[in-house]
């Protein structure tokens, strides 16, 4: 019994001994080296492509300093009273034609403007009935051609050169009956350049915005041509000519005031004031104001309130005036 104890703890005191011997080895030594040999990696396909050089087309790129306005209109005005109707009035239409067109420049400081504003219109009363025997008549007729040439000095100053064209289409006529109460032309008192006014003037523009401007002409001449015998004839020294002739020239100070500007978003005033005053004489200055109030009903249909105040005293002695309601179509480019 006791040689077996003995034997027993010979077998513990053996497997302690081995586990501690195991213990003091370097495990680091056991470790597998890895294989330092290394195959040359094959070169990629890429370094053979050959470079191409893709050309870029030119775009054509260009900068437009031009930018420009139309805008074509006709209006239709009409009244009809059947003959019960007993308050009074007079069957009437009326048709007007507009025309207008801007061009503007713009490059650094210089600026080029040419604007072309064109009206003719004609009326004729009782027109549905026979026996009154009435002519159509005019009602609205202007030829007005301006052209602008600009140097900018500041931001709302600028010195400037303009010419400008003036006069009608139409032959205006003064009105008779005869005994048959038929009415008839009884002559001319104005027609294509009869007159027509050519105006060069240079001075000063003061712009605060592409709404409004005014000019102050300090050097401005104005030819005067009255280029029809009749006229010439039946009112030889109106629009300031010497008996006999049919052209005068005058040097004046012009004041020049344009403003075109949206009141609302379907309502718009364009007005130019003009004052012309000759050197010779300038208590008794030319006078012209025209005014255009517009709403807008759709995009293609509107109404025009048009105005006209002038006093010449070398055309009449008093204050001219036309005004003119009217329901028409405007089409006006760019949309």
């Amino acid at each position: 019994m006791m040689f077996n104890r003995i034997k027993l703890l010979l077998v513990v005191l053996t497997l302690l001994a081995s586990q501690w011997g195991f213990a003091q080895i370097d495990l680091k030594r056991l470790r597998a080296k890895p294989d330092t040999s290394y195959v040359e990696a094959p070169k990629s396909p890429v370094s053979n492509i050959n470079q191409v050089i893709v050309p870029i087309p030119k775009l054509g790129l260009e900068v437009d300093y031009w930018k420009h306005w139309t805008k074509l209109g006709l209006n239709l005005n009409q009244a009809y009273f059947n003959k019960h109707w007993n308050t009074g009035g007079v069957n009437s239409i009326a048709i007007l034609g507009t025309g207008w067109h801007k061009s503007e420049y713009n490059k650094n400081n210089l600026n080029f403007t040419t604007e072309l504003d064109l009206r003719y219109g004609r009326i004729q009363n009782d027109f549905l009935d026979r026996e009154a025997n009435t002519l159509s008549k005019k009602n609205i007729d202007r030829i007005f051609w301006d052209n602008k040439f600009a140097y900018k000095l500041s931001q709302a100053w600028a010195l400037y050169f303009s010419f400008t064209f003036e006069s009608q289409f139409d032959a205006g006529n003064t009105y008779g009956r005869d005994s048959l109460n038929r009415e008839f032309i009884t002559g001319r008192e104005s027609n294509f350049m009869a007159p027509g006014y050519f105006t060069e003037s240079f001075g000063l523009e003061y712009k605060p915005d592409n709404t409004f401007s005014l000019r102050l002409g300090t050097g401005t001449a104005r030819q005067t041509l009255v280029r029809d015998e009749e006229v010439t004839r039946r009112f030889p020294t109106r629009y300031g000519m010497e008996e006999g002739k049919t052209f005068r020239n005058d040097l004046a100070f012009q004041l020049t005031a344009n403003l075109d500007r949206n009141l609302s978003k379907n309502l718009h005033l364009k007005s130019r004031y003009n004052m012309f005053a000759d050197y010779t004489d300038l208590g008794d200055p030319a006078h012209r104001l025209d005014a255009v109030l517009t709403a807008k009903v759709t995009s293609l249909v509107n109404v025009s309130l048009t105005g006209i105040i002038v006093y010449n005293s070398l055309e009449q002695p008093g204050v001219q005036v036309s005004q003119a309601l009217a329901l028409g179509i405007l089409y006006s480019l760019p949309r």
